[in-house]
């Protein structure tokens, strides 16, 4: 068989067009004849409607004003006798009432307008009050007996936004008017009356005045409407009145609905048909392309994988491994492929615990955040591995098996248990710098009542030389014991500091503690003319150590009071501020002392950090620890006025 040639080539392409579009031009028209068809049956039944609608709100009409004029003339023959009597004007009025007329009132007026009979009792006071010349009602009345024929009044509201109008038909004796029989209506009854049951259900009926409110409706069913309607004039009674009529909307015959959706469907599955026909030709030709790459593509992805992945059946057999889990336990894909437990490579130490985790994955119980197993390399060699399982679905979305990522962990092990080993070490390490903290901070703290011990015995030995009498030396006597009880306790609290929770929380009042800390410092505080401004809340109660608290406040006002060293005398001032709010109580020291720079704010609560020559840096940093300690927080900030504003936050105690 020949090549083709260029010409034979396009005219076969061109013919393969016409092929491809003729359906498609087939299926246009096609869809076009259906919606013509629809369309032109859609319209008819319009058509129809609207022709039975008029037919229908005609004969309602014809039907209204049969009633109308058939209570015109009842009302033109009541018999005088009938009005002479209330009894007999009741019976005259319940006979009239019982023909669903409409009527629901029936009112006798002489020939000067004033009520003699009433049937049910007067409700209006349009008819009732004789001083309303120009109401309506009054009107109609005159106008009535001078035409001697029945006159319709306009309407007007009753209760309950009810409305209803009157007919007055003049009664004639002997060439006179002798009375006028004055019928009222309901718009909302004489609907309910004259309007049947079966128009009711199709439409909604309503009486509209010449305003356009809706004055009265009658109907059956509650559904939707469509907006289009038909009104004619309801006259009489007249004064702008008309029958307005809604048809609710009905739903198509069920055969015409089946028609239109049978041959939309048809439509919809031949175009579906072909473009299944075109996608299938088209695709298959690729099919065989995709797949080679979908392989090579998983096949470069499984084998770059350092992630170990092994799939089972329900009942446990390996179906698929890929290399990296072959590397892992040292066994090939082919050795694998197909074994049921127990496996090769499960270790042989730990084969009740690898069965076990076994049975719970494949029962669908198996941990669901991973587990850690032993295995074993085809050397020998003892691995711990990662262990994450899913279930396996296939392409029906049926559960097949179970997949399971592993990953080597051994080495991690081995880093974690190194890096526990030198976390000891490092423990043990800050333990023995913390020994040398506390024997700093001891010595730190010791200086203050040390000090005052020699102070008081060198001048209770001084007063003994003098030979000052004994009662005059046991006061400073007393005081050096007492300092000594207190560097005891100091060493107590501090050695209790370095072991939290071994001293128990007192109720501790802070400002009677304030007051205690400034009586230490008051020698100095008048030595160097400071002046002390205090703001203590005594609601300030909080759990704690009173002592190492204390101490807290006379470390803050010795800091306080040397940090003025070179302020002016005039300007040495240390605020003090105690309060309490949202279940915390604070406390403020505020010195106009030199300040703290920049450059050391960041180490100023670091052991051994000192900025004073004659300093050991322990203070602050024991500050801190004892708050910490009491469950708050320590921090500083500058004074706007110059010098620093320590603050210290506790929680107050539960009343």
């Amino acid at each position: 068989m020949g090549l083709l040639t260029p010409s034979a080539s396009a005219e076969r392409i061109s013919r393969w067009r016409w092929i491809w579009i003729l359906p498609r031009l087939a299926f246009i028209l096609f869809v076009g004849g259906v919606a013509l068809l629809l369309w032109m049956s859609d319209r008819a039944d319009k058509e129809e409607r609207r022709a039975t609608l008029i037919s229908d709100i005609l004969w309602l009409e014809q039907n209204l004003r049969f009633h109308l004029a058939r209570n015109e003339e009842l009302l033109g023959r009541i018999d005088l006798a009938h009005t002479t009597s209330a009894k007999a004007f009741e019976s005259f009025s319940r006979t009239l009432f019982g023909f669903e007329s409409g009527l629901r009132q029936l009112i006798w007026l002489d020939a000067d307008g004033q009520i003699l009979r009433a049937h049910p009792a007067i409700t209006d006071l349009g008819i009732a009050d004789d001083t309303m010349e120009a109401s309506p009602s009054r009107q109609s009345f005159r106008l009535a007996k001078s035409l001697g024929k029945p006159v319709y009044s306009p309407a007007y509201p009753f209760f309950n936004n009810d409305w209803q109008f009157e007919v007055h038909v003049p009664v004639s004796r002997e060439g006179r008017v002798v009375g006028v029989a004055v019928g009222v209506y309901r718009i909302r009854e004489i609907l309910g009356d004259s309007v049947p049951w079966w128009l009711a259900e199709r439409y909604r009926i309503s009486i509209v005045g010449d305003s356009g409110k809706v004055l009265g409706t009658r109907s059956k069913i509650e559904s939707a409407v469509t907006e289009e309607g038909y009104q004619v004039d309801f006259d009489p009674p007249g004064w702008g009145l008309t029958i307005h009529a809604v048809p609710y909307h009905a739903p198509r015959p069920l055969a015409s609905v089946l028609l239109s959706a049978s041959l939309v469907i048809l439509a919809m599955v031949v175009l579906w048909s072909l473009w299944i026909l075109r996608r299938h030709v088209l695709r298959r030709q690729t099919v065989e392309e995709q797949l080679q790459r979908e392989h090579a593509f998983r096949k470069a992805m499984e084998d770059s994988l350092d992630t170990g992945m092994r799939a089972r059946s329900l009942d446990g057999e390996i179906i698929y491994v890929n290399p990296a889990f072959c590397r892992m336990v040292g066994w090939s894909a082919a050795e694998l492929i197909g074994r049921r437990p127990p496996m090769p490579y499960w270790a042989d130490d730990h084969l009740d615990e690898t069965r076990a985790i076994h049975d719970q994955v494949l029962a669908g119980d198996g941990p669901g955040e991973g587990f850690e197993l032993k295995f074993k390399r085809r050397s020998g060699e003892i691995i711990d591995v990662l262990i994450h399982e899913a279930p396996l679905i296939d392409a029906q979305g049926r559960h097949s098996g179970w997949m399971g990522s592993m990953v080597d962990i051994t080495e991690r092990k081995h880093a974690d248990e190194r890096a526990r080993q030198q976390q000891d070490r490092l423990q043990s390490t800050a333990r023995l710098v913390a020994m040398g903290e506390m024997a700093s901070s001891i010595a730190h703290e010791l200086n203050q009542p040390l000090a005052a011990i020699s102070s008081y015995c060198t001048g209770a030995a001084n007063l003994l030389r003098n030979q000052t009498p004994a009662a005059e030396v046991l006061p400073a006597m007393d005081k050096a014991v007492e300092q000594a009880h207190r560097a005891g306790k100091v060493i107590r609290r501090i050695y209790s500091l370095a072991r939290p929770g071994e001293h128990p929380f007192e109720r501790v009042h802070l400002a009677e503690h304030v007051d205690a800390a400034l009586a230490l410092m008051d020698s100095e505080i008048r030595q160097k003319g400071i002046r002390i401004l205090l703001e203590l809340s005594p609601q300030a109660v909080v759990d704690g150590d009173p002592v190492l608290l204390e101490q807290v406040l006379f470390n803050l006002l010795r800091n306080a009071i040397e940090s003025m060293s070179d302020t002016a005398s005039d300007q040495r001032q240390i605020a003090i501020a105690l309060t309490c709010a949202d279940d915390y109580a604070s406390l403020t020291v505020a010195d106009r002392g030199c300040g703290i720079d920049a450059s050391v704010a960041m180490q100023l609560f670091d052991p051994l950090f000192t900025t004073k020559p004659e300093g050991m840096g322990m203070g602050l940093a024991i500050c801190r620890s004892v708050v910490e300690n009491h469950r708050g927080r320590l921090s500083f900030e500058a004074n706007p006025e110059g010098g620093t504003i320590f603050h210290v936050l506790l929680p107050l105690a539960p009343q």
